[in-house]
């Protein structure tokens, strides 16, 4: 088991806007901001915040698939990019399909407990909206096992989240089932209406519920899951500071300003083989259980989550892989209201990936700033009331069918 050696703190978080369809200033006809644009605006928010390039040691940048969606490599060559003053310094690019941003994350966590930097610039990105849905479908489908893509759905993910969707209707309750996953879409989208660079944010349609008790169409799409069920494709990026006690002092940060990371786990798949229980993320549940007990910490002390909801039904089990909710029940947990901002554990503040957006490489950075905006109270209207009884924040971070996990866990700097 992972011990935290040091004490390792994240500050000055920064979110660009997660551009795509419901965006106002979205247009497909229309040239957009490109990859090095989101990672200059991403990077430079963060420097601006923690007294510039000089005190920054290194950088790590967390991307999925550029090289197909933007025929871009080599992206840690964009660092210095973002600001002369960062030519030169030690540069790492990371990759673990839709986990990519919080293995970015712990990559700078690694490197101060190291003790090889006191200062790590973490940033993620993704700019997906480059080609067409049904491409980028298939370009999205290298986050699993190629050898699987012949026989696969055309939309590859949705298909391995709607037969999960499939086999947990019918193992427990199928009416149920659809019903929260309706209720996880209304409460994606009415917390993405709180904060201004969400996707989502302009979102106007009154019944969240209707839309999301749409019935699936198989000839369209896929046998279980509704498009309302999904996330959307989004270009995007976020960064964030990970810092020592020393970088705190460096940077100028109070400590009153800045989020302790006091657990994680990582835990990986074999990506040629199917789940032994699709109705069970049973890698994610692995991840949370080692961050968790890294941290010394119960599900009953942890106050918000940001999970890894590229699919309504991936939310609803997630409450179970934390412990929420026994297997089969994290429906009643959520009809009951305990993940919406005002229940008992509120998850997703900014709408997670259906509401906020999901620019792969850059997601679980994202979630890392949300929690840091919560736990700081710096989320604005998004933000949530801290019981001081449950005073830890989670994140969960996904890459593949429940394949490559990182769960962190994070609490108020002291």
């Amino acid at each position: 088991m992972i011990k935290m050696r040091r004490k390792v703190y994240m500050v000055a978080g920064y979110n660009t806007i997660s551009m795509g369809t419901g965006r106002k200033e979205f247009n497909p006809k229309k040239e957009r901001p490109g990859l090095e644009e989101y990672i200059k605006e991403a990077g430079q928010g963060v420097l601006k915040q923690i007294g510039g390039a000089q005190n920054v040691d290194e950088a790590v940048i967390g991307n999925f698939i550029a090289s197909r969606f933007n025929r871009q490599a080599n992206l840690a060559g964009f660092i210095p990019y973002i600001d002369e003053g960062l030519r030169y310094k030690p540069s790492t690019r990371v990759e673990g399909a839709c986990g990519t941003g919080a293995l970015a994350l712990v990559t700078g966590i690694k490197s101060v407990l190291a003790e090889t930097a006191d200062v790590v610039l973490v940033l993620g990105v993704e700019v997906q909206n480059t080609v067409k849905a049904i491409y980028g479908a298939d370009i999205l489908a290298a986050a699993g096992w190629a050898k699987e893509r012949k026989d696969g759905h055309a939309y590859f993910f949705p298909g391995k989240f709607s037969d999960r969707s499939k086999a947990y209707a019918e193992k427990f309750d199928k009416d149920k089932t659809r019903s929260a996953m309706a209720k996880w879409f209304e409460n994606a989208i009415e917390n993405a209406r709180l904060c201004p660079t969400a996707q989502e944010y302009h979102n106007t349609t009154k019944d969240l519920i209707a839309c999301g008790m749409n019935a699936p169409n198989p000839k369209g799409f896929v046998d279980a899951l509704n498009v309302f069920d999904c996330s959307k494709v989004s270009d995007g990026a976020s960064a964030i500071a990970v810092v020592s006690e020393e970088g705190l002092k460096r940077c100028g940060i109070s400590k009153k300003d800045a989020v302790e990371i006091v657990g994680f786990g990582q835990a990986e798949e074999d990506i040629t083989k199917p789940p032994v229980d699709p109705t069970v993320l049973s890698t994610t549940k692995v991840a949370i259980s080692k961050a968790m007990e890294v941290a010394g910490i119960t599900k009953d002390q942890i106050g918000t989550v940001e999970c890894h909801d590229c699919f309504t039904i991936a939310g609803i089990m997630a409450t179970e892989a934390i412990g929420f909710a026994e297997h089969g029940k994290g429906t009643d947990f959520v009809l009951e209201g305990n993940t919406m901002r005002s229940g008992k554990v509120p998850f997703n503040t900014t709408g997670g990936l259906i509401g906020w957006g999901h620019p792969t490489g850059a997601t679980g950075v994202h979630q890392a700033v949300t929690i840091w905006e919560q736990l700081t109270h710096r989320a604005g209207d998004s933000q949530i009331k801290i019981n001081p009884e449950r005073p830890y924040g989670l994140s969960i971070n996904m890459g593949g069918d429940d394949k490559t996990l990182v769960s962190v866990v994070y609490k108020n700097a002291e």
